[in-house]
């Protein structure tokens, strides 16, 4: 059973197309960053609630959630009209073990990413535990096309800050830029440009790889991992990769 606290919107962006992220102001009990929250409205005499990951890390406020409008959902469009000053429900514990606690330190981490499941890897880079861990952190972010990289400041910012140890590359499937990977970030890797971009090999001796986002690219891309030697971490049996999907 979930305990709800009522949230109000203090800011909402629509980035392109269906992409949104929305500031919440509301009591949430301290949380890890990589955790998530549910997020629900009341809909038709019904409270509907879906997990959404926060963008921002535990020290910041407000809070910050990041999704895609799915036409047909049943809460997605309902949040994507909602405006400053609306209010809405959120869980009043963040969930998950999806942290940093259950990452090996290794020379460099591995963060790959697609679509919205950006934001889980921004809550953790605003934290100090991972430029503390790791020599280089390369953040992977694979998307459809260039409207869909967001939080290009949030990023530029902590490339300010973390210089040489932080190596940002994005990757599109449907458009192209003189900036941007073309490919499935699956395929980068098996023809060895994703490596070749980071500077930096995948091995069971260096890296510890988190991935987050679509279920196909983590299923592939684990299936490139184990080939190669690299298992998944448990917590009993350390390994080389941490998972979570958000479809």
């Amino acid at each position: 059973m979930v305990d709800w606290i009522e949230g109000r919107i203090t800011g909402k962006r629509h980035w392109s197309q269906a992409l949104y992220s929305l500031q919440i102001e509301a009591p949430l009990e301290s949380f890890q960053a990589g955790q998530y929250i549910k997020v629900a409205l009341d809909v038709d005499g019904e409270r509907v609630g879906r997990p959404y990951s926060l963008v921002n890390a535990p020290q910041e406020q407000p809070l910050e959630i990041y999704f895609n409008e799915i036409p047909e959902g049943p809460l997605t469009p309902k949040l994507s009209d909602l405006e400053i000053g609306d209010r809405l429900w959120i869980s009043a514990k963040a969930s998950g073990v999806f942290t940093m606690d259950n990452v090996v330190s290794r020379r460099h981490l591995w963060m790959l990413a697609t679509g919205t499941a950006l934001g889980v890897f921004l809550s953790m880079l605003k934290t100090a535990e991972p430029w503390e861990r790791f020599e280089r952190i390369i953040l992977v972010h694979g998307a459809r096309n260039t409207g869909e990289l967001a939080y290009g400041e949030t990023i530029a910012a902590l490339q300010a800050q973390h210089e040489e140890a932080l190596t940002f590359i994005t990757a599109l499937t449907r458009d192209s830029s003189e900036t941007a990977l073309q490919g499935r970030i699956t395929h980068l890797l098996e023809n060895g440009l994703l490596e070749e971009a980071a500077g930096a090999k995948i091995n069971a001796d260096d890296s510890h790889l988190m991935m987050c986002g679509n279920s196909e690219m983590i299923k592939d891309v684990r299936a490139w991992l184990e080939a190669r030697g690299l298992h998944r971490h448990k917590r009993h049996e350390p390994g080389h990769y941490t998972t979570e999907q958000y479809h």
